[in-house]
């Protein structure tokens, strides 16, 4: 004989094994730090946002944050599913609210790239240490990772500390190239394809620029998720990224976003950003 107690709970289980194993989100918030403009985010990622949509069969909204604060405002909060950010960005991430990077860009075919300092190539300076008591711009402020945390730890290494040089800050590394070129600084800090970038080409004669030094090779800039969003879905947001690489319609997507591929990335690949952000920050992520 089945008592109320047993039929209740037998009730009870029968409802928990109807519901399904996850419900689906009803939206996906795709957040884009601003290394660029936030109109010119929108315009380069609108296309990915619409292929994720078809592919995973939920709306992918773009989010365009308008700087770097603002952006991290919203980590912060939790407002993006999926996030792409710079490389300081997310080993916070991770360490703060369980961020899990799934991939990495990869750039004119190099899924890596270097903090680079750029002088005028009429400049007299011959190394780093040759820029004490000069102005340098870095670009996007002090949580920029390449433009600004990588390249004081290379001034560090060449003997310089805080009040040997001047620091200034453009928006942005492109910014920053430009900003050297017409002699608003004496030295700029960007990435090592910054001269490649038509927005610059088309604005400064880029031969008039010279490395004076490189930084270590550094994983590029990643693609993460919020531990809100389940394992399937990962695995199926993981794989439509992957086949950006495999199809015309993948290509295009890629395009848009000036980049070449979409490589796979784990979390060890950036203990080198730790490293060097515990020594110039001091924070341990």
């Amino acid at each position: 004989m089945i008592t109320a107690t047993r039929l209740l709970l037998l009730l009870f289980i029968g409802f928990l094994l109807s519901l399904p194993a996850h419900a689906a989100p009803d939206e996906i918030k795709l957040g884009v730090f601003p290394r660029r403009s936030a109109e010119v985010t929108q315009r380069f990622f609108q296309p990915l946002a619409d292929y994720l949509t078809e592919r995973l069969g939920v709306p992918v909204t773009l989010h365009t944050p308008a700087d770097y604060p603002a952006f991290w405002a919203a980590i912060e909060r939790g407002d993006y599913d999926l996030i792409h950010y710079n490389q300081y960005h997310y080993i916070r991430a991770h360490r703060q609210y369980g961020h899990l990077v799934i991939a990495r860009n990869e750039e004119f075919g190099r899924d890596t790239l270097r903090t680079t300092i750029w002088v005028r190539r009429d400049a007299p300076f011959k190394t780093l240490a040759a820029l004490k008591g000069q102005k340098i711009l870095f670009g996007g402020g002090k949580s920029a990772l390449v433009s600004y945390i990588v390249a004081v730890d290379m001034l560090r290494e060449a003997g310089l500390q805080p009040g040997d040089y001047l620091e200034q800050f453009a928006q942005n590394p492109p910014k920053a190239t430009i900003g050297l070129y017409y002699g608003q600084a004496d030295a700029a800090a960007a990435g090592d394809v910054v001269t490649l970038l038509p927005s610059v080409q088309r604005q400064i004669r880029t031969e008039q620029l010279r490395v004076l030094a490189y930084g270590k090779p550094l994983p590029h800039l990643p693609w993460a998720v919020t531990p809100d969003i389940e394992p399937e879905l990962r695995k199926k947001l993981i794989q439509a990224l992957r086949d950006l690489n495999l199809s015309h319609e993948g290509r295009a997507v890629l395009q848009s976003m000036r980049m070449t591929g979409i490589r796979d990335a784990k979390d060890s690949d950036y203990d080198l950003i730790r490293s060097v952000v515990r020594r110039i920050t001091g924070e341990s992520y």
